[in-house]
């Protein structure tokens, strides 16, 4: 059989058949691929591919051949051994043959994000960083998540904590950069005009909101591999009594909510990132598909606690807020929740839960977990978690962080005491911050 210039030699066992053989397309172009990565003394890499046969197409036939490739030639060379098996209707080792170019298609794609300064050139994340100017320049806004988006000055490196959340958008949006522009656009949009970041220095009302929220962190949580991880707890028990007293005011709960989430923002600390977040589909774990699941340090935990929660006859006003917050959320803060655990749900409440689930995308569910008990979360997030939920750490009330509010707290305050990035208009001048041959935009504060 020739492949390129070269004649790789068949099995006996193939020969015998007397059958045309022709290599797959998907095989050409995963060996074109590999030959174009080889050391000075070549390689040698499992090549799995089809066998098709004139007459007859033999589709369950995998060859599983190892190819001895020639970097100087940059093309395929070498000859299949009489001792390589042809596997007729062998599902299992077409399946392991498979695996195997995953794998290394995975390996590629992680010594890929490794290092943003080496990534190719029409990768979307390099993409976008070309096209972020024009964003600027068209929403008027700069600033994403407490991190100002920094213009890239000619012949220097993007900044990395731009670079972070540019790969936030991309990863929401399955790497698809003009779904992810357009995202990011309107969130920036939002941001402009809503003025998030103001709202962790407003003061709100305890009687409606105290004890509802709070921001921790915990170690030896299951569902990352970070050290530490942020932890937010919504506390519905708190406005049992009175829901229509908390949710009442939609608008006003919204506020209240988005200044939680920045506060827990500002505990991830992105302005100090270091990491690299991987593409979309690349997980954790090198050695297999996990789509959109994990990689991202930068994301924090939320516990939706239902303790004394009636799920029956509930106000119109709280599906109202919920429903505003879950669409808010999506728009507007996407890749900031790496997982959902949802307790004290009553029993008669699961097949509710099992239900939401055929409505929900496979990824979603995968961050959710629902327990009845709520002294289980430990196992989840480690000792950390105060003794209701079966850890050492201390009460949410004293220890967690929270929002400002018109009454002495003995909880922790949070506020945010420091400006980053907000409305600019194209420097004129000197105005702007001087980064070399580039100006940035004027940071108007």
């Amino acid at each position: 059989m020739a492949i390129g210039n070269k004649l790789m030699t068949l099995p006996k066992q193939v020969k015998n058949k007397n059958k045309k053989l022709t290599l797959h397309h998907h095989s050409i172009q995963y060996l074109n691929m590999r030959s174009g990565n080889c050391g000075k003394e070549g390689r040698r890499n499992l090549l799995p591919y089809r066998l098709d046969s004139g007459e007859t197409q033999l589709q369950s036939k995998i060859l599983f051949a190892q190819v001895s490739l020639n970097s100087s030639a940059g093309m395929p060379s070498g000859v299949v051994n009489d001792e390589t098996p042809v596997l007729e209707g062998n599902v299992a080792a077409h399946q392991a043959g498979m695996a195997t170019l995953n794998n290394r298609m995975e390996d590629a794609k992680n010594e890929r994000n490794r290092d943003w300064s080496n990534l190719p050139e029409k990768h979307p994340l390099n993409q976008f960083v070309k096209e972020l100017p024009s964003l600027l320049e068209k929403t008027g806004y700069n600033e994403m998540y407490g991190v100002e988006l920094k213009i890239t000055p000619e012949g220097q490196p993007p900044a990395h904590t731009t670079l972070m959340i540019l790969q936030k958008f991309l990863r929401a949006n399955e790497g698809d950069l003009t779904r992810a522009k357009e995202q990011l656009t309107n969130a920036l949009k939002w941001r402009k005009e809503y003025k998030p970041l103001d709202a962790l220095n407003e003061t709100f009302p305890h009687d409606k909101f105290g004890g509802l929220g709070y921001v921790t962190k915990v170690t030896g949580a299951t569902e990352t591999k970070n050290k530490e991880d942020v932890v937010t707890f919504n506390i519905y028990g708190a406005a049992a009594k009175d829901p229509k007293k908390t949710f009442g005011d939609t608008d006003a709960f919204v506020r209240w909510r988005v200044a939680l989430m920045e506060l827990t923002l500002k505990q991830l600390d992105l302005n100090s990132g270091t990491e690299i977040i991987p593409d979309y589909g690349v997980g954790q774990n090198p050695y297999q598909f996990d789509y959109g699941k994990g990689g991202d340090p930068y994301q924090a935990i939320q516990v939706h606690d239902y303790q004394s929660v009636s799920f029956f006859r509930q106000p119109a006003e709280i599906k109202q807020s919920s429903q505003k917050i879950i669409d808010m959320f999506q728009r507007y803060y996407p890749e900031t929740v790496s997982y959902k655990y949802f307790v004290n749900v009553p029993t008669i409440m699961q097949w509710m839960m099992g239900a939401m689930k055929m409505l929900m995308s496979k990824d979603s569910i995968q961050k959710m977990t629902w327990m009845t008990a709520g002294n289980q979360l430990n196992q989840y997030l480690g000792s950390d978690v105060p003794k209701e939920y079966g850890g050492k750490g201390p009460a949410l009330e004293g220890s967690g962080l929270t929002v400002k509010y018109d009454t002495e707290q003995t909880g922790a305050t949070a506020v945010a005491d420091d400006k980053t990035g907000g409305e600019y208009a194209p420097a004129e001048g000197a105005t702007g911050h001087d980064l070399g041959d580039t100006q940035a935009p004027e940071i108007k504060t």
